[in-house]
């Protein structure tokens, strides 16, 4: 069955909901809420309605006091992404993290998958702790593309059943944005969620483009209940108009 997973996105130290794809490009970043609460205050909503699985993202540097904040306030309760490499990844998980994030550091500076990071990496926090983040973009004739960087820069590796199997032997969970629809509230990439459900052989959870509260049971359907989804700038909590935070807690209650 579906669930609701929530999130915690830093930027610049301070919890805020952001267009991805517009990070590090000229224009400027697109900011669609910010608060002055701490990010520990989220993760204490969560914490009390027993919402595990959210992911915190450090975007940038200067998140990382941020990131423990949110962590400590919910121990075993939230995963942790955002420049994690081996020589970091404990510091998140011997303060509380479930697991770590990672995406750009198994990539080389031409971003090209670099395999023995990714097992070493692996080895280092144990299969059982670690996240990939294979979040995409789609592209013409190519299907989806994995994307690093803050979503920037495409990688050698595209999306498909191949891939997933590959990287199911180095982690617990898959995180997937689709960062062409993602922080705009305009609709998901709903042929991206039936590709994950179909493979449905680890958790994942789809992040990008939902502005419903009936877009659970959309996701539900799609994936045949093997897909979570992640609910961000639409959110009451994170200044949205679209669906409220309480309905999500009872999707999941109804839902266990």
């Amino acid at each position: 069955m579906t669930k609701f997973r929530p999130c915690i996105d830093l930027h610049e130290g301070r919890v805020k909901q952001i267009v991805g794809s517009t990070l590090d490009t000229n224009e400027g970043v697109q900011t669609n809420f910010e608060t002055n609460l701490a990010p520990s205050y989220f993760a204490g909503l969560y914490r009390e309605d027993a919402i595990a699985g959210a992911h915190v993202i450090m975007l940038g540097p200067g998140n990382s006091e941020a990131a423990l904040d949110a962590i400590r306030a919910y121990p075993e309760g939230l995963q942790v992404g955002g420049g994690i490499r081996p020589d970091n990844a404990d510091t998140y998980l011997d303060a509380g993290a479930s697991h770590v994030i990672v995406t750009s550091w198994i990539f080389d500076e031409h971003a090209r998958l670099d395999v023995a990071r990714l097992q070493q990496l692996s080895r280092a926090v144990g299969k059982e702790k670690l996240v990939i983040d294979l979040s995409c973009r789609a592209v013409d004739g190519e299907g989806w593309v994995v994307a690093m960087n803050r979503w920037q820069t495409l990688t050698d590796v595209k999306l498909n059943d191949e891939t997933l199997d590959f990287f199911a032997d180095y982690c617990a969970e898959l995180l997937v944005h689709a960062a062409d629809v993602e922080g705009k509230c305009g609709g998901m990439d709903e042929e991206l969620i039936q590709v994950l459900g179909r493979w449905g052989k680890l958790p994942v959870t789809y992040a990008g483009g939902a502005r419903s509260i009936d877009d659970l049971t959309r996701v539900n359907s799609l994936s045949s209940g093997s897909v979570d989804l992640t609910i961000g700038s639409a959110l009451d909590i994170f200044g949205g108009s679209l669906i409220r935070y309480r309905d999500c807690v009872e999707w999941n209650q109804r839902s266990s």
